[in-house]
């Protein structure tokens, strides 16, 4: 079994998580509506894509 030879230092083990990070996601707003919505996504309130109304909207 592999056992460490020497203590990983605070300092090492939290340069090796960096990476590990939890970021934001990042939120657009829907050109049609103004409503929040993802980028590359449909809007979920009004249905519009680039444009163009993919889903329609029930209400």
């Amino acid at each position: 079994m592999a056992v460490p030879k020497h203590k990983v230092s605070k300092s090492k083990r939290d340069k090796r998580r960096t990476h590990k990070k939890i970021e934001a996601i990042s939120v657009g707003t829907c050109p049609e509506c103004g409503e929040a919505k993802l980028p590359h996504h449909v809007c979920p309130e009004c249905g519009v894509y680039r444009d163009k109304a993919v889903v329609s909207a029930e209400i």
